[in-house]
């Protein structure tokens, strides 16, 4: 058990150890820092303020996005999947936004509303819900028909049924979704902030960017992958084990 939870950490440690062998080689600051050397730079931008604001900005983004998302794609597939006829008139649909390009959207959305914070979420919950719902409608597939049968021998309200027969054998489906999600809704929330925004992740990754600054730009990028490998470890992945422990139970 204990290697278990020693085996991430041994695995960041060996992803940051090529890190040091790639910066020792090319042996230029300003093509490939070294890890040691981000430290200064991370605390000179927490003392400022301004990390913390601009990752409090992109997380504000990330989650009314992931939560729009989610609703709106379990929502949309789990009808899919209930419903061959309703599925059939909306595959095309998901097939055609599963392929479209975030970043037709992205500027699309901020064509036609403006480059506004209802624009940037709107955009990446368009490019968010497809996978949701294409993920979410095999579980609706896979529904225990027999479960749903008594459950109508027996007339259960709507409510009761969704909390104590689907809702449960969707929730593995659900979590793989959300799992997938929040890692792909926030690097498109980071496309949106680099286009559009003037605050951010994105933002700032866009301002050092055109100053040729590889440090800072690693500085900013880093500090939201450690967010959300906590969101990861803290809430995802206990939320998928807990949401798939009744079928080995």
């Amino acid at each position: 058990m204990q290697d278990a939870r020693l085996t991430p950490v041994l695995s960041i440690a060996g992803l940051i150890s090529l890190w040091v062998v790639a910066a020792l080689l090319t042996d230029d600051a300003q093509i490939l820092p070294k890890p040691w050397a981000l430290a200064p730079l991370a605390a000179q931008e927490l003392a400022s303020g301004e990390l913390l604001r601009h990752l409090g900005a992109t997380l504000f983004r990330v989650i009314w996005a992931f939560a729009l998302a989610m609703t709106l794609g379990t929502a949309i597939g789990l009808a899919m999947g209930r419903s061959e006829r309703l599925n059939r008139w909306l595959d095309p649909w998901l097939v055609i936004f599963l392929n479209l390009p975030a970043l037709v959207l992205i500027v699309l959305c901020y064509l036609w509303i403006g480059l506004t914070e209802a624009a940037a979420i709107i955009a990446v919950t368009l490019n968010k819900v497809p996978n949701v719902a294409a993920v979410v409608r095999e579980g609706g597939r896979a529904l225990d028909r027999d479960l749903d049968a008594m459950a109508q021998v027996y007339r259960m309200p709507w409510a009761t049924r969704m909390r104590h027969v689907i809702l449960p054998q969707l929730a593995p489906f659900i979590a793989g979704a959300a799992r997938s999600g929040v890692a792909v809704i926030w690097k498109i929330v980071l496309v949106v902030e680099f286009l559009g925004r003037s605050s951010g992740i994105g933002f700032q990754i866009h301002l050092y960017f055109q100053l040729f600054d590889v440090a800072l730009v690693l500085v900013y990028a880093l500090s939201f992958i450690c967010v959300m490998l906590l969101v990861e470890w803290l809430i995802l992945q206990p939320w998928e084990r807990r949401a798939s422990r009744w079928r080995t139970a």
